[in-house]
């Protein structure tokens, strides 16, 4: 080969292409890109490490009376904490969250509203757990709703996420999601814009084996790995078809 055919990336004084230039600079473009994304991915691993140790703690402080929990005027700040509420069910607006496991089981959150001793405030209590009837889904598990002053301990949550439904909104007893401020109007109720979580023993035909609040600290985890996984892959391509294999080729001529 003559000096002249030489490329023009190899040659004795070091003179590199456009085209190498070019997959240079986008290569550690990418690398960076990939690179910054996976910190990211552990940046919100860390932020749902530390969310999940103030949960555990929030739920370690005394528990919220009634006087105290209709004293909060921030009650999200509250989110997790325990409390005991007295009130009467209302159990005429009962409803029923269809599509919601438990167990690995298909089956309904039933919520029913309470309406608080001593008060016009009714606050909406996720009260346990029934299983679906395959056979026919209108068909629903005995619930006991006691009637007269009752006691719920319980912790404050969020709202029940929402679930993909097609149409309209359902306003049956089974529902795929509630709205709380449809909820409000539908009903009429003064209804708390917060959630209790009924907690202990099954009762009333109704399960409480609640899962722990899943923050997806493995999901950020496992996006992490992936987004280092390609940054070192774009690494190591462009070291051997940018670097290594052009003087292997070059040795050999």
């Amino acid at each position: 080969m003559t000096q002249d055919a030489q490329p023009v990336h190899s040659g004795s004084r070091g003179i590199r292409s456009p085209r190498w230039w070019l997959l240079t600079v986008s290569t550690w473009f990418m690398i960076a890109l990939t690179f910054s994304l996976g910190r990211w991915q552990m940046g919100r691993a860390d932020y749902k490490i530390a969310l999940a140790a103030s949960i555990e703690a929030r739920g370690r402080e005394p528990a919220l009376d009634q006087m105290a929990l209709l004293g909060q005027t921030d009650l999200a700040g509250q989110l997790h904490r325990s409390v005991r509420i007295q009130g009467q069910w209302l159990a005429q607006n009962t409803v029923y969250l269809d599509n919601r496991p438990m167990g690995g089981r298909a089956g309904f959150w039933v919520l029913t509203p309470l309406q608080l001793e001593g008060s016009n405030q009714v606050i909406l209590v996720q009260r346990g757990w029934i299983a679906r009837d395959f056979i026919d889904r209108q068909r629903l598990a005995p619930v006991q709703t006691p009637a007269g002053a009752v006691q719920v301990s319980g912790r404050l949550a969020l709202w029940p996420g929402k679930l993909y439904e097609l149409g309209a909104d359902e306003r049956g007893p089974i529902r795929q999601n509630l709205d709380i401020a449809q909820f409000r109007v539908e009903t009429g109720l003064p209804l708390i814009n917060a959630l209790v979580v009924q907690v202990g023993p099954s009762s009333e035909g109704l399960q409480r084996n609640w899962d722990a609040p899943n923050l997806g600290v493995d999901k950020h985890h496992g996006y992490a790995f992936q987004w280092f996984g390609l940054s070192a892959l774009l690494l190591t391509l462009y070291v051997w078809f940018q670097w290594i294999a052009p003087r292997r080729r070059k040795g050999r001529d």
